[in-house]
């Protein structure tokens, strides 16, 4: 067998044995096949796609190329939550708590921000105190006792993926349904949990820009999961406008509290009781509509706020006091009308600006910097009226941000169609 022998195969639309892919897989990793074999195979598969069958060989033999987590002590009630990314998502400081608080166990890794996109784990250490990180056994503690414990992302976990992603990145073969699945997924595998529901967005701020490639994705993401053992479930929603009212790391943190504590409720909370719903019906084994209620009365009795305080002072949070950013710059609407479209990427690319995210993963953030959002897509202006808040402890960094704000705001004389925020549920 040689590298040529699958590039060619693969050029010529034939289906790869499960050898071949174990062979170009643990071969690059290792080093062992040159980039420009694996440049010429990754554009064969762009353009002649991959069967199910395939997909769900790479993407366990990537899940297995290195470090696995075992939650097996977690039985069948280990279950875990994946966003494709998005601005101003902070679902899982609010989906994590409801679930747990019903009998769930989450034992999560989570990334950091890069972008116009938050990371979980940023927003965490926005919480004086939080450790991101846990030794294994008091991992495993957290999440048997108190059925959540969240950590950054560590060891060697799926080098295959880190490296055929970055070659993907330099080689225009991101964009290719059977290498974004095998790329999710071996990293949801190798995350250990029984029970996996996406959140699969699509829309301006989101890297699918439609529904109907963002549902393509979801359906293929989650039969390759069952294939691979697990239970799974997705939800396909709209990231044409930010979530909630507030983007930027602390911000987002207190939004999370206010709906945990039943004081915020709108399309934030019904994506949050929906993910939940989906999370705890993989994991109880129970249908839809009585997980939604679980999910609703958790919030309402106050059993997910208290689970929230639990995890935060479990991982060394000392209280849920957050500063204020020392400088605020009100964002007024330039003319009259309704806001007909947002382009959520450059709102986050705003917030970025503002130094609530990264350019590169070296870069320092300001935890307190960020956006909040008082008028969005479908809402009627005067121009001169205030539509949004911007945060920042640096204040030279309002210029741009003002500018890159206000160029993802469309304003018309007619309102919009309204688009629901979650498009389809696929199980």
């Amino acid at each position: 067998m040689t590298m040529y022998e699958i590039i060619d195969k693969k050029k010529n639309k034939k289906e790869l044995s499960k050898e071949e892919i174990a062979f170009f897989v643990n071969g690059y990793t290792k080093g062992e096949i040159p980039d420009y074999q694996m440049s010429a195979l990754l554009m064969a598969i762009v353009l002649n796609s991959m069967t199910d069958r395939e997909i769900a060989d790479m993407t366990l033999l990537m899940a297995n190329s290195g470090d696995m987590l075992d939650l097996s002590f977690l039985g069948e009630l280990s279950v875990d939550k994946h966003s494709t990314g998005g601005v101003g998502d902070k679902t899982t400081l609010i989906v994590a708590p409801i679930v747990a608080a019903c009998g769930g166990k989450i034992a999560k890794m989570s990334g950091r921000g890069l972008g116009h996109t938050g990371g979980t784990v940023d927003k965490l250490e926005s919480i004086k105190g939080f450790k991101i990180e846990l030794s294994g056994d008091d991992f495993k503690n957290q999440a048997q006792n108190i059925g959540l414990a969240v950590i950054g992302q560590s060891g060697n976990m799926t080098p295959a993926d880190k490296k055929i992603y970055a070659l993907r990145d330099v080689t225009a073969t991101v964009d290719s349904i059977p290498l974004i699945v095998s790329s999710i997924m071996s990293k949801k595998l190798a995350a250990g949990s029984k029970n996996i529901v996406l959140d699969v967005k699509f829309g301006s701020g989101a890297f699918m820009k439609d529904k109907e490639s963002a549902e393509i994705l979801a359906q293929k993401m989650v039969n390759i999961g069952k294939k691979c053992g697990r239970n799974m479930a997705a939800l396909v929603t709209n990231m044409d406008v930010p979530l909630g009212t507030f983007i930027g790391n602390a911000l987002e943190v207190k939004e999370a509290l206010s709906v945990l504590k039943g004081e915020t409720k709108g399309e934030l909370l019904e994506v949050c009781l929906s993910l939940s719903a989906s999370m705890l019906s993989l994991c109880l084994k129970i249908d839809i509509e009585k997980a939604y209620k679980m999910a609703q009365d958790a919030v309402l009795s106050g059993a997910a706020l208290n689970k929230f305080y639990e995890w935060i002072s479990a991982q060394g949070g000392e209280g849920i006091e957050l500063e204020d950013a020392p400088f605020a710059l009100d964002i007024k609407a330039e003319d009259s009308g309704y806001i007909y479209k947002m382009n959520t990427q450059k709102i986050g690319l705003a917030s970025a600006l503002l130094g609530a995210a990264r350019k590169t993963k070296d870069d320092k953030i300001d935890y307190l910097a960020g956006i909040e959002i008082l008028k969005k897509t479908g809402d009627y202006v005067k121009k001169g009226e205030k539509i949004a808040v911007l945060y920042t402890s640096h204040n030279k960094l309002f210029d741009e941000a003002l500018k890159m704000y206000l160029s993802g705001i469309e304003i018309k004389d007619t309102a919009p169609n309204k688009e629901p925020l979650i498009f389809k549920t696929i199980h």
